[in-house]
């Protein structure tokens, strides 16, 4: 068994257990790779079938490529497509492009917040209607008390401080201090009753794990992971005021691979691009606190 294998078996027990342990369970989907490949593999876990909801926090600034790639496939998968945003912050153009705010208070509202009342079902979800194509109100206002996060150690200094199974609070908040101890594949599942449980089954990976899978798996990808001729493309996808791409001619996933293993991008952090981390002393960990992804 090589190293994806090792990896994908792991994960795929990882969500299998999380789907036995928690009674009302969603998985975050970003449109990135991560959370792309995270979908394929519950894709695999289940036969081919995703048995729980797919969540997506729309923040309204995302790429315009994200949120057609996210419904073409959302179809094509038949995935049961779940969406939230905070319409209040929206409307009142409480943003940073609507410059009223800096960009970590934008995150913490459009992200942050919006997450936590999605989750919780306070806030209106929209459920796409696989006959019409369209979003409806979901009806169904059922907190989430379990939720399938695509973060890896490896991508920012807060990501290698969380555990498979990772308890939040009523409120979301994130105590680091207090994370259980998960030894020889050992994982805590049984929390306190109102625990909101985050559960995260690429942990183990790296960007070059992930763009190897994505090869040998032939997974379909947004085409902002590639170059259209401009000598760049995106390493990592987020909202557009807040998210440049790289210096890069990669056209394929092989050419990707390639990249990574040669080196290119060995020195630079994969959210380099992501303005929001500078802001918040080069990290995630004040967002993270607080319930960000």
């Amino acid at each position: 068994m090589n190293q994806l294998d090792q990896l994908e078996a792991k994960s795929v027990h990882i969500l299998r257990e999380a789907y036995r342990e928690f009674g009302n369970l969603c998985m975050l989907w970003s449109i990135g790779k991560d959370s792309t490949v995270m979908l394929w593999l519950a894709r695999k876990a289940f036969f081919g079938h995703v048995p729980i909801p797919l969540v997506h926090v729309d923040t309204s600034f995302k790429i315009p490529a994200m949120i057609e790639y996210r419904d073409q496939i959302a179809l094509k998968w038949k995935l049961n497509m779940v969406v939230g945003k905070n319409k209040a912050a929206l409307e009142a153009k409480e943003t940073f492009p609507d410059g009223k705010i800096d960009r970590i208070a934008c995150c913490k509202s459009l992200k942050s917040e919006a997450l936590k009342h999605t989750l919780s079902g306070d806030w209106d979800r929209l459920r796409l209607n696989h006959n019409t194509g369209k979003y409806e109100i979901d009806e169904n206002r059922e907190p989430y008390t379990g939720v399938i996060v695509g973060v890896r150690s490896d991508e920012e200094g807060s990501r290698s401080k969380e555990r498979y199974f990772s308890p939040r609070d009523r409120q979301n908040d994130w105590d680091v201090d207090d994370q259980p101890p998960e030894l020889w594949n050992q994982y805590k599942t049984d929390f306190a009753k109102g625990s909101h449980v985050r559960i995260h089954p690429l942990l183990d990976w790296t960007e070059l794990n992930l763009w190897e899978y994505i090869q040998r798996e032939e997974i379909p990808l947004v085409d902002l992971y590639f170059d259209k001729g401009e000598g760049t493309r995106y390493r990592s996808l987020g909202c557009y005021p807040c998210t440049t791409p790289v210096e890069s001619t990669a056209t394929t996933v092989a050419e990707v691979v390639e990249e990574l293993r040669s080196g290119k991008f060995a020195n630079v952090a994969e959210r380099s691009g992501r303005a929001q981390d500078k802001e918040d002393g080069g990290g995630l960990e004040t967002l993270r606190r607080d319930g960000y992804m």
